[in-house]
C-alpha cells in the first residue's frame, strides 16, 4: 500500500492510497479521512462512501465537505474509486459504462469479468485492508453513497448486514433493473438473465431480505435532472411491504450534484452516529 497524497484537514488528515488489487487485477486507489482521534490511535467508527458515475477516489473528499463534522464525531471516511482503471481494463463506448461506472457488482460477462469485481473489492479486499491498517472500530462500520454509489450502498448493506451496521444514500438508483442506467450496465456486466439483475437491485433485495436495519435514510432532490432513473418510490413501496423503516426526504429546488450533498452531509453523518451507537 503506497501513500500517494496526504493533506492536513481539521486536525486530521485526508489521504489517498494506491495498492495492487488482486480482486480487480490491477492498481486500485482509495481516499481516507483520518480524524484527529484516529491519528492518536483511538478506534473510530467508520463510513464507506461510494461515489457515482464518472467519479474517482477523491471526488467525495473534495466536493462533499464532510471532514469538519467527521473530525468532531471521530469518523474515519473511506472513499474507493468507482471502477478498476488502466489501459488493460475494458472500457465502454460511453460515460455510463466501463471505467468510472463499475456499479459495485461482480461482472460475469466478457470482457468485464476480468477486472470488474467491485462488490468483492469493497466488501472483502478493501474492507480487510483498511481494517488491518487503520484504527477502525470493527463493530461500528456504516456505508453511504450517491447515485450509482447510493445503489451500491443500499445493495451492499442489504447483502452484508454483518459488515455494515448503518446505511444511507443521496439520490440512489433504487431499482436499477427498471431504469436505462441499470439496464445498460447489468446487460453488459451480468448478461441477459434478469433474475441475476434482481440480486443487485435494492428494491428487489429489500423484498427478499426483509427489514434488516433500524432505519434507512435517503435524501432526494425534487429538481434532480436524473429523477426518472432513480425510482425512490419503488424502494419506498418495497420497504413498506416488508416493514423496513425508511426516511425518504424529498427537497424542493435541489438537483443531483454535490451542492445538494453538501447541504445534507452533516445530517447523514449525525444519522450514522446515532445508528452506530445503538
Amino acid at each position: 500500500m503506497e501513500l500517494i497524497q496526504h493533506n492536513r484537514c481539521f486536525d486530521g488528515e485526508q489521504r489517498i492510497y494506491a495498492f495492487n488489487s488482486k480482486v480487480l487485477n490491477g492498481e486500485a486507489r482509495f481516499g481516507i479521512f483520518l480524524p484527529p482521534q484516529a491519528l492518536l490511535g483511538q478506534a473510530c467508527p467508520t463510513l464507506f462512501y461510494l461515489a457515482g458515475l464518472t467519479c474517482t477516489e477523491d471526488t467525495f473528499a473534495i466536493k462533499a465537505h464532510a471532514q469538519r463534522l467527521a473530525a468532531q464525531l471521530g469518523f474515519i471516511l473511506i472513499s474507493p474509486d468507482t471502477s478498476p482503471r488502466g489501459e488493460h481494463v475494458a472500457q465502454g463506448d460511453s460515460w455510463d459504462l466501463g471505467q468510472g461506472a463499475g456499479f459495485y457488482i461482480n461482472a460475469t460477462q466478457a470482457p468485464w469479468a476480468e477486472h470488474y469485481q467491485m462488490e468483492r473489492f469493497i466488501v472483502d479486499e478493501l474492507y480487510e485492508l483498511v481494517s488491518h491498517n487503520f484504527p477502525i472500530h470493527g463493530h461500528k462500520i456504516g456505508i453511504f453513497g450517491h447515485s450509482m454509489g447510493g445503489h451500491g450502498a443500499l445493495t451492499l448493506a442489504l447483502k452484508y448486514p454483518e459488515k455494515f451496521k448503518s446505511v444511507s444514500a443521496f439520490a440512489p438508483i433504487c431499482a436499477p433493473s427498471q431504469c436505462p442506467w441499470g439496464e445498460k450496465a447489468f446487460s453488459h456486466y451480468l448478461g441477459a438473465d434478469q433474475a441475476e439483475w434482481k440480486k443487485h437491485d435494492a428494491s428487489a433485495l429489500v423484498l427478499a431480505k426483509g427489514a434488516l436495519f433500524k432505519e434507512i435514510l435517503i435524501d432526494q432532490g425534487q429538481q434532480d435532472q436524473f429523477y426518472a432513473q432513480l425510482n425512490p418510490a419503488l424502494f419506498q413501496q418495497a420497504c413498506t411491504q416488508v416493514g423496513q423503516h425508511l426516511t425518504l426526504r424529498e427537497h424542493a429546488g435541489y438537483d443531483h450534484g454535490y451542492y445538494f450533498i453538501q447541504s445534507f452531509i452533516d445530517e447523514h453523518l449525525q444519522f450514522h452516529a446515532v445508528q452506530l451507537d445503538t
